[in-house]
Order: C-alpha cells, then sequence, then structure tokens
C-alpha cells in the first residue's frame, strides 16, 4: 500500500474570500478530522497533493499529513470540484488507524480477450468499475484485474469469484455480477427490423387513408 507525506499549513482562515485567496496561491482549502479530534483546518499545497495522489493507489494513498510537526495518517473522505472547471476546490482529510478496518473502492480492470465473445458477436461489459472493499489502511489493494479470457456468452463474473489478497474482503452482495456479456444485434437482424418497421408503417398510411375517404363529405346520411 502506497503512502507519503503531505505537509499542510494550519490556521487558515475560514471563509470565501480567504479561500479564493488560497486557490490563487496555488493552494487547496481542506479539513482534517476522524478518531475523535477536533476538525482541524488546513491548506495543502494544490502540486504537492497532485504529486502525492500520482502513484497506483491514487485515491487510496495512504498520506503522512503533517501539521506544525504532528502526523496524522489520512485518507482523502471527499474532494470538491468546481461545477465548470472541475478543479479541486476542497478536500476532506479523513484520520485513520493503521490497525483498524475501513471500507474504501478499489478500482476494477479487466485484462484479456474473450475470443468465444467476439467470435458470437458478444461484448465483456463491466457491470462494477468500482469494487467497495474493508480491510486495514495499509493493506489496501491499489485495484483489482479480472481476466475475461475464458469467458463465454453465458459467463458471468460474480463478486464471490473475484480472488482478493488476505486480509481483504468484499463489501457487496457476493452473487452481484462484476462483468457480463451483451449480446450485439447483426447486420442482418438490423436490416430484417428495418424492413418490418418499413412494412408496418406502410399498412398504418393504407388504413389511414381509407380512414379519410370514409370520411369525405357527401357520404353522410343526412
Amino acid at each position: 500500500m502506497s503512502e507519503t507525506i503531505l505537509t499542510a499549513e494550519a490556521g487558515r482562515r475560514t471563509g470565501s474570500s480567504d479561500a479564493r485567496r488560497l486557490r490563487a496561491d496555488g493552494k487547496i482549502p481542506a479539513v482534517v478530522y476522524g478518531h475523535g479530534m477536533d476538525p482541524l483546518s488546513v491548506a495543502v499545497d494544490r502540486r504537492e497533493l497532485r504529486l502525492a495522489l500520482s502513484g497506483a493507489a491514487g485515491m487510496n494513498t495512504i498520506l503522512d499529513l503533517t501539521v506544525d510537526g504532528t502526523v496524522y495518517p489520512s485518507l482523502i473522505k471527499e474532494i470538491q470540484r468546481h461545477p465548470v472547471r472541475r478543479s479541486v476546490q476542497h478536500i476532506d482529510f479523513i484520520q485513520v488507524n493503521l490497525n483498524e478496518e475501513i471500507v474504501v473502492t478499489i478500482p476494477v480492470t479487466l485484462e484479456g480477450e474473450a475470443k468465444d465473445v467476439s467470435a458470437h458477436n458478444g461484448l465483456v461489459d463491466l457491470a462494477m468499475n468500482e469494487l467497495p472493499v474493508r480491510t486495514t489502511p495499509r493493506n489496501i489493494p491499489d485495484g483489482v484485474t479480472i481476466d475475461v479470457s475464458e469467458m463465454t456468452m453465458d459467463s458471468v463474473i460474480r463478486v464471490e469469484d473475484i480472488p482478493l489478497p488476505t486480509g481483504v474482503s468484499a463489501e457487496a452482495e457476493a452473487d452481484a455480477p462484476v462483468v457480463t456479456v451483451l449480446t450485439m444485434r447483426t447486420p442482418v437482424l438490423d436490416a430484417e427490423e428495418a424492413e418490418r418497421e418499413a412494412a408496418a408503417e406502410g399498412d398504418g398510411e393504407g388504413e389511414a387513408g381509407e380512414g379519410a375517404a370514409a370520411a369525405e363529405p357527401g357520404d353522410s346520411d343526412e
């Protein structure tokens, strides 16, 4: 599990104008809390944060958040972004006990080629992009990779089928599908469907025409 030191500045003033000034200086307003501590308002350097999260663990990197010489082992709990520019506006850090289990999500990726699925005009579909797991902070996997090479048109890979490292358990229903197979329409079927729709539209227009003729003036008994 990746971990790194991130220095934070304490004593920042709260408020919109102060937050804007921090961001203009390349810093991000943040708060760290958890394990009974009073929430502590801090600021972190935007570039240093980006570097700290650039490893394989990404958002699950354990950060030794250092504030005035005190180290708070932390994970990012929440990131608030600008609704348009998507730049980071505020961060919530949560202090963790390295010996206590927590629940985090890890990315799910696929590898291999499902030749049988391709041969039958199917498509492998990743139904669960992230998997929630329970483990201790230092044991958080960077992610889970699933080999789809042996999948067939009837295959479904479920949560219970995914091998996880010792000390890591999935926090999802065991029978929840993670990878499924979709059946793609063939050009022949698409053409046949288009012909059926065209024929149905033609029949509808004919019936509409007959109805219009029956309603012509002069047909009434009056």
